[in-house]
C-alpha cells in the first residue's frame, strides 16, 4: 500500500517537473509547453486599412457589439461565423470598409481580452499546483517517517496514505485540465486570424 502511494506521488510530481522545465523561463508560472505571447499583435492578424478611431468607436454601434459577441464565442462554429460576417458587410465599398474596421476592432479587443483572461487563469492554477506539489512532497516524507517509526502507528499511516492518494488524484486531474486549457490561447489566435481574413476578403 505505502509503496504504491509513494509511486503514485512520484509519478505525479515527475510529470509536473517535466512540464515546468518545458515552460518559458521568463514566465515562471506559465505551465504550457507553448511559448507565452502575452498579446496578439495587430500586424500579425490584420493587413487591412488602419483601424484608427474604429478601435474605440466599435463599442458605440449596437449591431457591431452584438455581432462581435457572437463571433468571439468559441461555441459559434466558424462556418456560421463566416456567414454572419458576409451578411453584415454589405452596401457600398465605403460602408463595407467602415463596418469592416469596426467589426475587426471589436473582435481584436474582445478576443485579446479573452486570451488574457485564460492565460492569467492558467498562471494562477499553475502557482497553486506548485504549492500543492510542495505539500504532497512534505506529506510523502512524513509518510515514510511514520512507516519507519518504532512502534509504528498504523492508524496514522493509513490516514496519511489515504490523504495523499486523494491529494495526488486532485493534483493529476488539475494537471490534465491545465494541459487542455493550454490549447485555448492558440485556438483564439487562429479564430481571430481566420475571421480577419474573411473580413478583409469581403472588403475587396
Amino acid at each position: 500500500m505505502i509503496v504504491r502511494v509513494l509511486a503514485l506521488v512520484a509519478l505525479a510530481l515527475t510529470v509536473t517537473s517535466t512540464a515546468a522545465r518545458a515552460a518559458d523561463p521568463r514566465y515562471p508560472n506559465w505551465p504550457c509547453t507553448q511559448a507565452k505571447v502575452p498579446e496578439i499583435s495587430l500586424a500579425a492578424v490584420w493587413a487591412g486599412p488602419p483601424l484608427d478611431e474604429a478601435e474605440t468607436k466599435w463599442k458605440d454601434d449596437a449591431r457591431v457589439t452584438a455581432l462581435v459577441a457572437k463571433l468571439s464565442a468559441r461555441k459559434t462554429p466558424m462556418d456560421e461565423a463566416e456567414k454572419s460576417v458576409k451578411e453584415f458587410l454589405t452596401g457600398s465599398a465605403a460602408d463595407k470598409t467602415a463596418n469592416a474596421k469596426l467589426l475587426f476592432a471589436g473582435l481584436f479587443d474582445t478576443l485579446n481580452a479573452q486570451r488574457s483572461q485564460v492565460m492569467n487563469g492558467l498562471e494562477r492554477v499553475s502557482s497553486k499546483q506548485r504549492e500543492a506539489a510542495d505539500k504532497i512532497r512534505e506529506e510523502a516524507i512524513q509518510l515514510q517517517t511514520l512507516q519507519g517509526a518504532t512502534p509504528r502507528d498504523d492508524a496514522k499511516v493509513e490516514a496519511l496514505s489515504n490523504e495523499l492518494i486523494w491529494k495526488t488524484r486532485i493534483f493529476e486531474d488539475r494537471s490534465k485540465v491545465v494541459r487542455f486549457v493550454c490549447e485555448v490561447p492558440t485556438a483564439i489566435d487562429q479564430r481571430l486570424f481566420a475571421l480577419g481574413r474573411v473580413i478583409q476578403q469581403e472588403m475587396e
